[in-house]
């Protein structure tokens, strides 16, 4: 999706300041979605056809070429003049994004694998591992995958061969997982100093309180138009994009006042209220802007996208601080008298 979402942006950068041409010339046009389809094929092919992680990333970014290059002409397929512009094709595009990621999360939350399935992911790494090898990460999650299902009643000797096929894999090149590793020390740590928490939940909370204000205006004055020598008052009925905001900001108002509050007692909860209050306030707010700003949302989207990176890192510091010190509290209680 990540890469998907990319394509759309360099591909409209792209086309802005060429002036989008028109490939094929005379009455013909090749349109781009064209080719989004032909890389769509393309990543099921090299899907069906080879084996390794390699080989599934190679599916991926293909995939997320040819599904950004498809979805960026979504205003064509809807429109009787097939017309490239049509404003609320970057809510349509908004829209798709987001189902694919909560439906996926969804997929991954609602159920727990059973120990077969743990076993048949375990043994999808064991055989990328025969034919590649195994990076000593993937090896050890594989191991883990076997462990725990061992631990549910798996078939004791299917779990014997294949923790036997994963230690005897061969080593294996681990690229572009350190690349991963990497890629967050490239990050300045002006951004990770822990004094951005507080301005971006006080900003949030501010941000919402200010929708429930304007809300509660135009629920009790609605309709309200005023006109003297020196004032001009027009208050509209609240409408279905006003709706949203309001509950949007009812919602994370809720969430965000009293996490903020208690940020103080360096605990994690108010963390992750305030992270769902940002995820609540950015997707849809960001329903409302896209409908009615086109792709200059993107601008809202990606402060609500560092709000949440700012309280994720915060998270995962709390959570590690919290392990050792839980750590360093077991190890003084087992000490002897």
């Amino acid at each position: 999706m990540i890469i998907a979402i990319v394509t759309i942006l360099v591909t409209r950068l792209y086309l802005e300041l060429t002036n989008y041409p028109q490939v094929g010339g005379g009455s013909l046009h090749i349109a781009h979605a064209l080719y989004g389809g032909a890389a769509m094929m393309l990543a099921l092919l090299v899907g069906w056809m080879f084996i390794g992680f390699g080989v599934r990333v190679v599916a991926v970014i293909l995939g997320g070429i040819g599904f950004g290059l498809f979805l960026d002409e979504v205003g064509k397929f809807v429109t009787k003049d097939n017309d490239y512009f049509y404003g609320p094709s970057s809510e349509i595009m908004y829209v798709l994004v987001v189902l694919v990621l909560v439906g996926n999360r969804i997929v991954r939350d609602a159920r727990r694998p059973s120990h077969e399935e743990t076993l048949a992911n375990a043994a999808l790494i064991a055989a990328q591992g025969v034919a590649h090898g195994l990076p000593e990460h993937r090896r050890e999650w594989a191991l883990r995958m076997v462990d725990r299902a061992e631990a549910e009643g798996a078939e004791v000797q299917t779990v014997t061969g294949l923790r036997l096929l994963l230690e005897n894999s061969k080593q294996g090149s681990s690229r572009l997982y350190d690349a991963q590793r990497f890629a967050p020390r490239l990050i300045p740590g002006f951004f990770k100093s822990p004094r951005w928490v507080p301005v971006v939940s006080w900003a949030m909370t501010a941000a919402a309180f200010l929708g429930v204000v304007f809300g509660i205006v135009e629920l009790v004055l609605g309709d309200l138009h005023f006109d003297s020598k020196d004032t001009s008052l027009d208050i509209d009925k609240m409408g279905i994009a006003s709706g949203i905001l309001f509950v949007s900001s009812c919602v994370t108002f809720a969430l965000a006042l009293p996490s903020v509050i208690a940020l103080r007692n360096r605990k994690l909860w108010p963390l992750r209220m305030l992270r769902i209050g940002a995820l609540v306030f950015t997707l849809l707010n960001a329903l409302v802007d896209f409908a009615q700003e086109g792709f200059a949302a993107l601008f809202n989207v990606a402060i609500g996208l560092f709000t949440m990176a700012v309280l994720s890192h915060r998270i995962n510091v709390r959570t590690a601080e919290i392990a050792e010190s839980n750590a360093s509290r077991g190890d003084v209680l087992s000490m002897p008298d």
